[in-house]
């Protein structure tokens, strides 16, 4: 069986839906309007499920940050936090954002590579809106939306994905190219105007105004698989060229992540990547690799406030460490190709 999740870390499906008659320009909103489209929205996701509504004016902006690191909400809803509101499920592999760009963002999320399995969760409920709101429509444009680059099906399907090999190589700026001449997008681990952190990229389709939904998912699986295909045998092949130095980078790695007296959250995202490629290629084992990628998230700022406690003796960057330590000793032993 192919594993996929050695380069997939997740798969995202995003619908854009706004109501007609309504402005898409937040600033342009009547109050009656936005108290509709929030309530009727809050209304129908309590009556489809167990659903948690967030309003961001209630929220710290550390709160709203500590979402954004963990990919739940955007910058754009962040920065329309005075009328804007997200809804998820309790694992957040569904959410629901109201007032971002558009007036509606639908997400579905999966670990791995699961395109499939996050678009066709995601449909009954947006077939639930498309019934209940008289949704922007145009029998030539498709779904109305705020930015051009999104008209049509309105859909961005996107795979994150781990590229260490790739990366070493020097053959990322290819790749980007690659991805423009198909209508493919690369961003950094935060999306768009992002920048790459630990090797890690986000895959997704952009411009696609003519293509269905089923061509959209084919395009970018088909990418990806392609990548896939590349990344693991450069892995292969650069373990076997330098067997030795990438031993000692992943043991470093580990030896810091355990030892640090301080640890910024740059160089965590970096040296967890190490970890993770030595992972993947059996120099290091890590014994669940689910918890092993939350790291990423529980470590970095917003949300490292909300786990720990900050003294005024402790700066974050010691907490980090100190954080990070006790979770990586657990979760990672030495593995066999050493």
């Amino acid at each position: 069986m192919t594993n996929f999740d050695s380069v997939a870390i997740s798969s995202r499906i995003r619908f854009a839906r706004n109501i007609s008659g309504m402005s898409f320009l937040p600033s342009e909103l009547k109050r009656e309007q936005i108290d509709y489209l929030t309530d009727s929205m809050s209304a129908l996701l309590l009556a489809s499920g167990d659903y948690t509504i967030m309003p961001l004016a209630s929220m710290p902006l550390s709160r709203c940050k500590a979402l954004l690191e963990r990919h739940v909400i955007s910058k754009e809803l962040i920065e329309n936090k005075d009328i804007s509101l997200v809804a998820t499920n309790e694992d957040e592999s569904l959410i629901f954002m109201i007032f971002e760009e558009d007036h509606l963002r639908e997400q579905s999320v999966c670990p791995g590579f699961s395109l499939q399995e996050a678009y066709s969760n995601l449909l009954a409920m947006d077939e639930k809106i498309c019934k209940s709101f008289v949704i922007a429509f145009d029998e030539e444009f498709g779904f109305l939306t705020s930015s051009p680059s999104n008209l049509g099906n309105a859909m961005r399907a996107s795979v994150m994905v781990f590229l260490p090999a790739i990366e070493r190589s020097g053959r990322i700026s290819e790749l980007i190219r690659q991805a423009a001449d198909f209508n493919l997008t690369f961003r950094g681990i935060y999306g768009e105007g992002s920048e790459a952190l630990g090797s890690i990229y986000q895959i997704s389709n952009q411009g696609m105004f003519a293509c269905s939904e089923e061509d959209i998912l084919d395009r970018v699986s088909d990418f990806f698989f392609n990548i896939y295909k590349e990344e693991t045998s450069l892995r292969a092949q650069l373990f076997d060229e330098n067997h030795d130095m990438i031993c000692d980078e992943v043991f470093r790695a580990l030896a810091i992540l355990q030892n640090s007296y301080l640890l910024s959250e740059k160089e965590m995202i970096r040296l967890l990547s190490l970890v993770r490629f030595g992972h993947e290629l059996g120099i290091v084992k890590i014994k669940d690799v689910e918890m092993f990628m939350k790291l990423y998230y529980h470590g970095a700022s917003a949300n490292l406030h909300e786990i720990r406690v900050f003294s005024r003796e402790k700066e974050e960057n010691k907490v980090r460490s100190e954080y990070i330590a006790k979770r990586v000793k657990n979760l990672v032993e030495i593995g066999r190709k050493t």
